[in-house]
């Protein structure tokens, strides 16, 4: 396995954020994510935690893993911001910063007095970020929101799983991620109109929104008139094969070929062209109709290839196809060593620990390796000298607890 490693030898072109100062207020994921995004592309990224940490530095090995995740290349300050020596570092931050994100549980962030409005009236310039559960209108506004809540109320489970079994969440927490990317992006608009008018903004969004704008496409056919999606295990309810999860001789592959100028080759290629042909088969309305023959029929041409075999045959006919892959098997795929995700992120320590980069690159720039996440506090002495605490200062805000 090998990871590109943080070389600091090698002079580096100026990233687009440079200069841009970000203040993190959020925990786990949401916040801490959109934060690290802006980091990745440059941006000095402060994180304000509580004196005992975020709260996924509570949670067990996976908490640790969203940290490393998604606080790398930032600094961190522990304040106390029930205090009132913690609040005036926090409003000196603020005061320095272009950009603050917070996704704290509702109510939080005002009952401290940092609210969008307390803080924008102070620094109009600032662009202010909030991530909720559900929005801060209607009337779940006030109940704490998590990535399956979302899953949940925005249909998503409804329509994953199987017909016949209780309704699934998707395997990884993607709708706080998405709305990580979806929050920067806002945070980015925002940033480019500012620097037209030199007013900043107030962003929202939420999980319930990001979750729905994911299902766009299946949203936009039910709004149409279409009937109400539901569970349906693999494939997909008006168009076959497609999305068809089929078994080999080592694995699973899914493919799919719809159009029928694909699902014509894709007979080809198995060398069963009269299926074309087949009344069951010669729309794609019919081999809807008759899915399960349909699946029955692509069992028998592929199931005795391996994965890999399949794949290859199929993609050098211009058939969509994918093998399943366990995360050991992505991590040993040529693809993904040749992409230039897996990075090697070092601590301050000098340890080092794997992560993945920005799923983008800007033109020839070499992709973005912050270092590893700090732990809790670990740049307070630093952070407070920026703002001109002296030492001894900082030592007493310590004593205080203040400051951690």
């Amino acid at each position: 396995m090998h990871f590109i490693e943080n070389d600091e030898t090698h002079e580096k072109p100026a990233a687009p954020l440079e200069g841009v100062r970000v203040l993190d207020l959020g925990q786990y994921i949401a916040g801490p994510g959109a934060a690290m995004v802006l980091a990745e592309l440059g941006a000095q990224v402060i994180k304000v935690e509580p004196l005992a940490g975020d709260q996924a530095r509570h949670i067990g090995s996976y908490g640790e893993s969203m940290i490393r995740a998604y606080s790398r290349g930032k600094q961190s300050i522990a304040l106390d911001l029930k205090s009132e020596a913690g609040r005036d570092i926090a409003w000196r931050l603020i005061g320095e910063s272009d950009v603050l994100i917070q996704n704290l549980r509702p109510g939080a962030v005002e009952a401290l007095g940092f609210g969008p409005e307390a803080v924008r009236e102070r620094f109009p310039a600032l662009v202010y970020l909030s991530i909720s559960g559900f929005g801060h209108q209607g009337p779940s506004s006030e109940r704490p929101g998590y990535d399956i809540a979302a899953q949940a109320e925005s249909g998503l489970m409804s329509i994953t799983g199987e017909p016949d079994r209780l309704p699934q969440k998707v395997g990884a927490p993607i709708i706080d991620a998405a709305a990580a990317h979806l929050g920067a992006q806002a945070v980015l608009a925002a940033l480019y109109g500012r620097a037209r008018t030199g007013r900043g903004e107030t962003l929202r969004t939420s999980l319930l929104e990001v979750a729905m704008h994911l299902q766009a496409t299946t949203w936009c056919d039910y709004l149409g008139g279409a009937p109400e999606p539901r569970r349906i295990g693999d494939g997909q309810p008006n168009n076959a094969p497609a999305a068809e999860v089929l078994p080999t001789r080592d694995g699973h592959i899914v493919l799919s070929a719809y159009a029928q100028e694909h699902w014509a080759r894709l007979c080809r290629v198995m060398g069963r062209e009269e299926l074309a042909g087949d009344p069951r088969f010669c729309s794609n309305a019919l081999r809807v109709q008759h899915r399960a023959e349909l699946r029955a029929v692509l069992r028998e041409c592929l199931s005795a290839m391996s994965s890999e075999e399949c794949v290859a045959l199929l993609s050098r006919n211009q058939i969509v196809v994918g093998a399943v892959r366990s995360y050991a098997q992505v991590l040993r795929s040529p693809d993904v060593q040749a992409s230039g995700m897996l990075v090697d992120a070092v601590a301050a320590d000098g340890t080092r620990h794997a992560a993945l980069a920005l799923p983008y690159t800007l033109g020839d720039a070499p992709r973005a390796m912050p270092p590893a996440a700090p732990s809790c506090g670990a740049d307070t002495d630093a952070v407070l000298a920026t703002l001109g605490f002296a030492a001894e200062e900082i030592a007493r805000l310590r004593d205080q607890r203040a400051v951690a």
